[in-house]
This record gives structure tokens, sequence and C-alpha cells, in this order.
């Protein structure tokens, strides 16, 4: 494990000094997707050592820890705080603190949501009036099949019953209402090869994606209104590869990604037909890749509480997070985090001290408040 660097701590209360070693200790270790057992093993023995209403509950490499538990008959809401564990793979130096900012592997997305979900348990788990369960999970950072999220709230005896759930996604603090769905299909287009200095003999199958390139890359964003928040369906093309074939070869193989993200007032269902209308006729193509949208929630009673906390701003999510795995079980999901939206996945991605001490700031008075 990169041992990290502790230059020029920013500080200003003990508070902010726990934060800032939580951080610090997180990015610390490496949690590449895929390769999640080590923080789980860390976060968990770190979760043991309070004092909880019951065990953890661990579901390959993600966790469940209830926090706070009402008295039975007592009627409070149920709060579930979600982060997940892995990284994407990106180039990062050494975890350090520098200049009011903590510099590491996804230090924004989302290690710094999971450092306020930390230390909030162990520093205000006593004054919180609401019962409170935090949810560490692995294999975000990949396909929808293969998050882990999903088993968690399919297994676990309680997450189904929860009031509201907030994924401490990058949102620079300020509340992200609902997602958009996402769709990936895979678009392959054949032809024949033949050698390049004779180039009828063959039939190019890059030639054969040149109508739905051009089909895509002319269509305009188409924005749907819903509770006073844009969310735009939008189609792209994120990858085009060849058959591997060498570069004096016409290409008999060309396969294209198409990502298609939509409104979620569109059903996933629609919004495939809708996709495979667009595809239609234009090579053979396949989805790999199926996420639904998850409304917005906005006038829900806990989430206006939350707005009221002092959080930055309220936008629509224009991207998909696993606030949909909620929303699919009918729980209101909402994204509210202090990493940066803009460091999500960068290289030597950093998330700024200040905008974690706010934060946890937030947090702290929402929950606090809840009864």
């Amino acid at each position: 494990m990169t041992r990290p660097s502790q230059t020029r701590l920013h500080a200003v209360s003990p508070f902010h000094t726990a934060l800032d070693e939580t951080l610090l200790w997180l990015c610390a270790i490496d949690s590449p997707i895929g390769e999640e057992e080590a923080i789980c093993d860390a976060v968990t023995e770190r979760m043991e050592k309070l004092k909880l209403p019951a065990p953890i509950r661990r579901y390959g490499n993600s966790i469940v820890v209830p926090i706070r538990r009402s008295a039975p008959g007592t009627k409070v809401p149920h709060i579930a705080l979600v982060g997940h564990l892995d990284t994407v793979r990106t180039e990062n130096g050494p975890a350090r603190l520098l200049d009011g900012k903590c510099y590491g592997a996804c230090a924004s997305d989302m290690k710094s949501g999971l450092a306020v979900m930390i230390i909030l348990a162990e520093t205000f788990a006593g004054s919180v009036k609401c019962d409170l369960t935090l949810v560490f999970y692995a294999r975000e950072e990949g396909p929808f099949v293969e998050n882990e999220l999903g088993p968690v709230l399919e297994q676990d005896p309680e997450l189904k019953h929860v009031d509201l759930a907030v994924c401490m996604e990058p949102s620079d603090n300020r509340v992200h209402l609902g997602c958009s769905g996402s769709i990936h299909a895979t678009v392959t287009f054949f032809g024949r090869t033949s050698h390049s200095a004779r180039p009828w003999e063959g039939e190019n199958a890059v030639y054969q994606a040149a109508a739905l390139i051009a089909k895509i890359g002319q269509m305009k964003p188409v924005e749907s209104v819903i509770d006073g928040h844009v969310f735009r369906t939008v189609t792209t093309i994120t990858q085009a590869r060849d058959g591997g074939r060498g570069r004096n070869v016409v290409p008999d193989r060309f396969t294209l990604n198409v990502n298609h993200r939509f409104a979620p007032s569109t059903s996933l269902e629609q919004a495939q037909k809708n996709l495979s209308e667009l595809l239609e006729g234009h090579g053979s193509f396949e989805f790999t890749d199926l996420s639904p949208g998850a409304m917005p929630n906005a006038t829900n009673p806990l989430v206006q509480k939350l707005i009221a906390s002092g959080v930055r701003g309220v936008d629509p999510k224009q991207a998909w997070t696993d606030v949909a795995r909620f929303a699919a079980l009918g729980i209101p999901a909402v994204n509210f985090g202090p990493g940066e939206n803009a460091q999500a996945h960068q290289k030597n991605e950093f998330c700024s001290c200040a905008l974690l001490y706010e934060g946890y700031a937030i947090m702290k008075k929402w929950l606090g408040e809840l009864n």
C-alpha cells in the first residue's frame, strides 16, 4: 500500500483533521474495480470499533453497517448513506495533501464521500435522531450487471425499507436529483477483405458505418422537463475499432459503441425500442449494458430538508448513478457528495478539503434535525 504524504495539512478543527486523515487513508488503499477486498477489509475493521446496534453484514466485498436504530415502536425516518469502494484505473501519484487539496485515486469520485460517511459514524452517530445505515459497496465503475449494490439490495433484510438513500457521488455539495438512464449498444458492420492497392476487390466495412455515423453526428439533445428540471436525451458514438487487420488491408469488420442516455421519464423498454429504431438497417447490433433512469423526487420532504441544510444548489443528474437501483425498488434516492464533479476519472484526481469540510457540515446538520 502506498504510504500517504501529509504535506501541509489545512485542517482548522479536530473534525477537519479527522476528515483530512480519513480521506488520505482511503486514497492510500488501492482499490481499482475488481480489487476491492483490501479496502473493504480496512473499512470493516474500522467500523467494527464503533458501538453498533447490530453486526455488520458483508456481501462479497460490500458491507452494510447499521449505525443507529430507534427504540421499538418509535417512528423516525430511516436514511441510508451509500458509497462505492472501487476506483477507475487512472494515473495518480501517491496519496497526498497539498495546498488545501487531497490528491489520490478517485479522491473526488468518491472517496471524499466515503470519508464523510466514516467520520459521521465516528463523531456524530450519538446525535443522529433518525435511523441510519451506511452502505459501502464494490464494482460500481463497471457494467450494470456486475455492480455489487444489486446483490446487496436483493439480499439485505433492511435496505428495501429505508425512507431515503443518499448516494454520495461527487456533486460539489449540490443535490443532484434523479439520474438519466443509459444503454450501450455494440453495432458491427461486415465487409470483405482485399489488398488496399485493389480496394475494388473487397468491401470496406468502415464505409458501411458512414451513414449511421453521420446520422448520430447530426442528432440534437432532446429536452424533457421533470419536476421543473431539464434532462437531456442524447446518443453518442464513444468507440470505433476495426477487425485488427493490417494497415494495407481493406477491413472486413468495423464496430461502434453507441451510448444512449435518456430522461428518467422514459422507461428502459421504451429507450431500447427508440435506440433499436435508430440502429435498424445499420449493421448488426446488440445491447451490452442496460441501466434504467430514476425520477428526481424533488418534492420528497426528506429531500427538501436536505436542500434546506445549506447545499450549494439543486440540479438534475445528467448521468447514470445507483439512485436508479433504489428507484427500481420504490425507494426515493438522490445524489449528494463533497467530491468535485469535474475531477471524476481525471489523471491526478483531487478533492478540495474545503468542500470536504462543508459536505460534512451539511450532512451533520441534516441528520441532526431529522426525526
